[in-house]
């Protein structure tokens, strides 16, 4: 395999300047010794920054590594993902955020938490929302991003994994979601460049009419060479994304419906997303920041799930081995070596210099994925549970916290990496949606619920999230237990668990769903409602209530502020504003966002923060985007049926 050059060496080193530069400048655009200033950048970021970190945030080095793996394995019904997310965005900039900036909130858990009452939905909901974060986010987008290096450098997946975390680690802790954010704006720009020069230059080297040919024929030696075997052919399917609704391994009905649910979750409910668009600094900016990641989504089944495919025709044994011997020979997973059509590709067909770039492009995935997924965990932890165990904790303490916890989850992460190596036949983007499937649509039926409808009270949202939460463990845990056959191997598992199994983990995820929204609604039902005085600026109906919640919906901290009980209140401050500090204890305050000016650590009056007011001019512009954003994925959709 092609390895890098002086050249590429020189474009990631100038990569990791420019990288290294933004960060440190948008460390200082916002405080970042104030909740607001370090985990919402300041609540006064444009569109366009935002939109690009919605993207970012969204597409790692998982993405790349697994659309193009998956791509290259079974074709393009892969790319239908990328294209239900031009639906699903609008809903979260025209339903979601309207409620969530009106609420007045940081993070998902604590909407919750106003808009239901009580403490155990929402301490639940954030300690799900650190685990979906390790399964599915951080340790998977280690694992790629980390596979590609091993791949283009030769190094130990670990000892990749371990140099890629100390740089990300340094200016996301540092510098807070502003830092992130513009970083983003930045990796974004390159990812784009970088993987629009991949893709030029696959197609010169397979044009897309003779694509439809030449992927049917990308067939491996050991399949060619043993005529007993099906193992390693093509899916007839593989051009069309509608495909057959029982036996297929994307059927239609989950494409439509199933990733749908998992896409609500996702964009409208998880942290990582909401609160980058939460740092808009206006509605309408809120809105058109997801309409811009709306457009750049449609980029992904170009620029990853084709050059996948092109990947495998140019390289069959490699990328479609089909042999447990031939497979761990390549890339040393036995179930398969589709994860490495992407870095084979790039290392096989880019120039001189542009390997570093489309290296830098690897990075830039990883890192934007990383920082989004640290700092939107840190704050979950800080805010809901932290600050749940101490509630009159100084704002200091909780900044410091934040940042200490974020090691906690990179070790965990690194934990669970083997498993992801081993899951699903060795398709990354496969195990990221199954377990999305398993876990999340409960979710999205308490928020779907919550926000739409003011009669569902919190012992329905409890009971719905704990009956989705037993049965998704139940099918988690069976499908990791009994793991499919390989291609050629008898399956050996119980009659009655293949019967199981073989539902579809999008076909199941819409039956997890409907099941939490039943239990919600019926023990909703069959209790006592919340009072209406609680539900002001809390459901999509309200949002533009002109009183604030009642009392019972604000947390514990500021309670204990509005009552003059936290014990830093009655401190004087006269040593903090006169004594000056020494030089380390100052470094230490620059980096953690310590020690700073009690100016500024003053809040905005809640009603400007939780303005959602728009001119009709922005809602005539805005709605008509968003309009052609749904028209441009209807006709993709009905363009690969």
């Amino acid at each position: 395999m092609a390895s890098l050059n002086a050249w590429d060496i020189v474009v990631i080193v100038v990569y990791f300047g420019f990288v290294i530069a933004v960060g440190l400048w948008a460390s200082f655009q916002s405080s970042r010794a104030t909740l607001k200033g370090y985990f919402l950048a300041g609540k006064n970021l444009l569109w366009w920054p935002v939109g690009a970190s919605l993207f970012a945030s969204n597409i790692g080095s998982g993405h790349f590594i697994g659309l193009a793996g998956t791509g290259a394995a079974s074709g393009i019904a892969v790319g239908s993902f990328e294209f239900n997310a031009q639906f699903v965005l609008p809903l979260l900039g025209w339903v979601f955020l309207p409620v969530y900036i009106a609420s007045g909130v940081y993070t998902m858990p604590e909407y919750m938490r106003k808009r239901f009452g009580g403490q155990r939905v929402r301490v639940y909901l954030a300690c799900l929302a650190l685990i979906l974060s390790v399964l599915t986010k951080i340790s998977v987008d280690m694992f790629a991003g980390a596979l590609f290096i091993q791949q283009a450098l030769g190094w130990n997946l670990y000892v990749a994994i371990v140099g890629l975390l100390v740089i990300t680690a340094i200016y996301t802790i540092a510098g807070g979601l502003a830092a992130v954010i513009y970083t983003d704006a930045l990796q974004t720009l390159i990812m784009i460049i970088g993987a629009f020069v991949l893709m030029v230059l696959s197609f010169i080297r397979i044009p897309m009419d003779e694509l439809h040919i030449k992927y049917f024929q990308a067939i491996p030696n050991t399949t060619l060479n043993d005529p007993n075997t099906t193992c390693g052919y093509p899916r007839s399917d593989a051009f069309h994304i509608f495909r057959d609704p029982v036996t297929s391994d994307l059927p239609w009905p989950g494409m439509v419906f199933g990733i749908t649910i998992s896409a609500t979750w996702y964009w409208c409910t998880d942290q990582v997303i909401v609160q980058r668009a939460l740092a808009a600094k206006s509605m309408a900016h809120a809105k058109g920041a997801t309409v811009f990641a709306g457009v750049l989504k449609i980029l992904p089944m170009f620029m990853m799930v084709f050059p996948g495919m092109i990947s495998r025709v140019l390289f069959p044994d490699e990328v479609a081995c089909a042999t447990q011997e031939s497979c761990k020979e390549v890339c040393g997973s036995p179930v398969g070596c589709s994860n490495v059509a992407f870095p084979k590709l790039v290392l096989e067909i880019m120039p001189l210099g542009l390997r570093g770039l489309m290296l830098a492009v690897m990075l830039s995935a990883l890192m934007s994925s990383l920082t989004s997924i640290f700092n939107s965990s840190s704050t979950i932890f800080t805010i809901d549970i932290w600050r749940r165990l101490r509630p009159r904790a100084s704002e200091a303490e909780l900044m410091v916290v934040g940042r200490v916890f974020i090691f906690v989850m990179v070790v965990i992460s690194i934990l669970w990496i083997p498993i992801i190596q081993a899951a699903k036949g060795g398709r990354l983007f496969d195990y990221i949606q199954a377990i999305t499937s398993y876990l999340a649509p409960p979710i999205c039926s308490v928020f779907v619920l919550g926000v739409s409808w003011g009669r569902i009270n919190e012992k329905g949202a409890f009971w719905g999230l704990m009956a989705g939460l037993f049965v998704g463990m139940i099918r988690m845990i069976l499908d990791f237990a009994y793991v499919a056959p390989l291609c050629g191997e008898i399956d050996n598992r119980p009659a009655g668990i293949i019967k199981i199994l073989s539902v579809h983990y999008l076909h199941f995820g819409i039956i997890l769903f409907l099941l939490s929204c039943i239990v919600t609604t019926i023990v909703s039902l069959l209790t006592k409602p919340i009072d209406e005085k609680y539900l002001h600026k809390l459901t999509y109906m309200t949002r533009h209530s002109s009183q604030d919640p009642a009392e019972h919906s604000v947390n514990e901290y500021e309670m204990d502020d509005r009552n003059g009980n936290d014990p830093e209140a009655n401190q004087t401050s006269d040593i903090k504003v006169f004594q000056k500090p020494s030089i380390p204890r100052r470094i230490v305050d620059w980096f953690c966002g310590t020690g700073s000016s009690e100016e500024e650590h003053k809040e905005d009056d809640f009603r400007t923060v939780t303005n959602i007011d728009e001119t009709p001019k922005e809602k005539i512009i805005l709605n008509a985007s968003a309009i052609l954003l749904m028209g441009v994925s209807v006709f993709f959709w009905i363009y690969y049926r």
